[in-house]
């Protein structure tokens, strides 16, 4: 489940190099020469993050990025500014516009990737190539795999995005709409029910390992992930 990145560029050596080193990383990547360009890929689908040049043709960058953040749909999508510019003060308009890092040309191949990395890490867990581990429950997205004490666990590719974002997220509660926009996507259409449908898949998936009530009914609320001990609880971990 690696990340969807776009890159909004419109050098095109700079958009090769990058695609290049995002690829060889295992992250997917889409491009874009200007921000109408960019607009239209985000209004077909949200991008994991977006690496944004400042000085694009017809709008800027930096304006881009201020219409991403007005934007109810797309506010929450990390931005790394791309820029010659190196100006304290140039760093700060771009960081205070809500850009999440900002990069300066010329940079490292691998610089960038970590910041990449970094801010995946901090913004969206689940689209990171972090493992994560839960009291001997194993999540390893870069093997696609899913472990408990080293037994392998078979999940279908949806019951694996779930379980990646519940194990990303513990203790929160989402409700079907959340997890439909977070797992599916903003851009799949299909009946909150689903998401019931796909949690007793992954419920009966992990009952061999004793860690199916980790997954919890949250009446009138929705789901949560949580490995605590489960003592006496209005929740219902059976209920859909």
């Amino acid at each position: 489940m690696s990340a969807k990145i776009l890159i909004v560029e419109d050098e095109a050596a700079i958009r090769e190099l990058i695609v290049y080193n995002l690829q060889q990383a295992g992250y997917e990547s889409i491009c874009a020469e200007d921000a109408e360009k960019a607009m239209a890929i985000i209004h077909e689908a949200l991008p994991d993050l977006i690496l944004l040049d400042w000085l694009l043709p017809k709008m800027t960058g930096i304006d881009f990025a201020r219409v991403l953040r007005r934007n109810e749909r797309t506010r929450l999508i990390p931005i790394i500014m791309l820029t010659a510019r190196t100006q304290e003060a140039d760093k700060v308009a771009g960081l205070e516009i809500g850009a999440d890092d900002y990069v300066t040309k010329p940079f490292s191949p691998r610089e960038l990737i970590a910041r990449i990395n970094a801010v995946l890490r901090r913004l969206t867990p689940e689209a990171s190539a972090q493992v994560v581990e839960i009291h001997g429950l194993r999540l390893d997205p870069v093997n696609h795999r899913v472990t408990d004490e080293n037994r392998e666990i078979a999940l279908g590719p949806t019951e694996y995005r779930l379980l990646h974002f519940m194990m990303s997220h513990t203790e929160r509660v989402y409700s079907r709409s959340q997890l439909l926009d977070r797992v599916w996507g903003d851009h799949v259409f299909v009946e909150e029910r689903t998401v019931d449908v796909h949690i007793r898949r992954l419920r009966k998936a992990l009952q061999w390992t004793g860690k199916d009530s980790w997954i919890q009914t949250v009446r009138g609320a929705g789901y949560r992930f949580s490995a605590a001990a489960v003592g006496p609880t209005n929740d219902s971990n059976k209920e859909i």
